[in-house]
């Protein structure tokens, strides 16, 4: 006999008035010898290697190219997808879209929600033109009945909107509790894999960006995806960090519009517009995103302080404590004068990077913006730099290379390494930072 904390999980072999791991009081309840301890979804006996059978190979394309793309070349049957995302940024609209192209292509999809009534996603449905007889609606919390819904209707797809609405037991603690959402998740994904049935469950993020809940949901579940983007923009990325069946770290970039979310199967020229002619401060940079390199504009604009309190430093999809850093070594190394000056950093589009191969594309940004000197058109520059003013190789050098001489670009100013055969494009290598600045005419 032991008791169980109906709020976190945490069990004892006596009774505590107050849990020790959620510190929540009077939540321990008496629990039977073997209650909870799961159920077995692969098989009550050891199996050898050769006896196994395999799992199905074939994919199932989601509808969406770049989703395929992001998952690895499309849906397992019995994978279950985590997708977590802010309110409001679109995560029901595009599970829908992909619930409706699922729903015409491989077979009936259940649709269930907890937060909203059938007739509220039917609006949604024919906002985003989505009329399919295979898609089925269901509104529903409690577990069994959701449970019970699969059993009679067997679809190749299940949706789960959301995870923190689900109740797996009626004494398991409140709605949206740990013990509530690990239970509900461990439960549909046992069936998943039971059933061979591709499951996705939308989880609420916290103030930090991470998953809600307790961290074993991701370990359970086979893909983790985030939808990210701000309110004000039209812009959406979906990124992969967590996939056993392909790459981790991709993305797939939307575009929010009255039809829903739209694919933008080539993103460097979405964030990099070439008609407009060259001004100060911009600089472009091929950025890797997971295996894909994307062209990022970094755009800045250095400007004097009029006195009214210290110089102002403002980033936007940058690291602000590396551009400090940057910043530092351009006034050290190239005599830059920016301690007197208003210096503000934005990556075009709402992009966020964080890898070290934008600091050259940074400090070039803001040189152009000092000196009131623009880059030419035609010229891209990525490198890492470090404190000593040395420009250092990055990952996947020639791959992005590639990526720019296939855009049309004709010059790139790269750190030292080995380059790509057939190159139509001029790439000037630098070792240090001041060859960088006389390289692009900014010393």
């Amino acid at each position: 006999m032991a008791y169980r904390c109906r709020e976190c999980g945490y069990q004892s072999p006596k009774w505590l008035g107050r849990c020790p791991r959620c510190g929540h009081w009077e939540t321990f309840q008496e629990v039977g010898e073997g209650e909870g301890e799961g159920e077995s979804w692969i098989g009550a006996r050891p199996q050898a290697l050769a006896q196994v059978e395999r799992p199905p190979r074939e994919r199932v394309s989601t509808g969406f190219p770049e989703v395929d793309r992001l998952l690895g070349g499309g849906l397992i049957p019995g994978a279950v997808i985590l997708f977590g995302g802010e309110p409001g940024i679109g995560k029901s609209t595009l599970l829908l879209q992909l619930a409706g192209r699922l729903a015409s292509t491989s077979g009936p999809v259940l649709y269930v929600s907890g937060e909203e009534a059938p007739a509220q996603v039917k609006l949604r449905a024919e906002r985003l033109g989505i009329d399919s007889s295979e898609l089925y609606l269901l509104s529903e919390q409690q577990l069994t009945r959701i449970v019970q819904a699969i059993e009679e209707l067997g679809p190749r797809v299940l949706m789960v909107d959301s995870l923190q609405t689900m109740v797996a037991r009626p004494e398991g603690g409140d709605i949206g509790g740990v013990a509530q959402v690990r239970e509900a998740a461990a439960h549909l994904a046992r069936l998943a894999k039971g059933l061979t049935m591709t499951c996705f469950l939308v989880s609420h993020i916290t103030k930090g960006g991470e998953f809600a809940g307790p961290k074993t949901v991701e370990h359970l579940v086979d893909v983790a995806i985030y939808l990210e983007g701000t309110r004000e923009g039209d812009l959406r990325i979906l990124r992969s960090v967590k996939n056993r069946f392909g790459a981790t770290h991709e993305v797939a970039v939307f575009q929010m519009g009255e039809q829903g979310l739209v694919e933008v199967p080539d993103p460097s020229t979405f964030f990099v517009p070439r008609e407009r002619p060259p001004r100060p401060g911009a600089a472009v940079v091929p950025v890797l995103e997971g295996t894909r390199p994307l062209l990022v504009e970094i755009q800045a604009l250095v400007a004097p302080n009029m006195g009214y309190g210290p110089p102002q430093r403002r980033m936007a999809g940058l690291d602000y404590n590396r551009v400090l850093v940057l910043l530092a070594v351009m006034e050290k190394r190239l005599g830059a004068h920016l301690g007197s000056t208003d210096v503000y950093l934005a990556v075009a589009g709402g992009l966020e990077v964080r890898e070290p191969a934008v600091d050259l594309g940074v400090c070039a940004a803001v040189l152009s913006s000092l000196r009131d000197r623009p880059l030419s058109r035609d010229t891209v520059v990525f490198g890492e730099l470090s404190l000593a003013g040395d420009v250092r190789p990055v990952r996947q050098g020639p791959l992005r290379l590639r990526e720019v001489d296939k855009l049309g670009f004709r010059r790139a100013v790269v750190p030292p390494g080995p380059l790509p055969e057939g190159l139509s494009l001029e790439a000037i290598q630098v070792a240090t930072i001041e060859e960088a600045a006389a390289a692009l005419e900014l010393s």
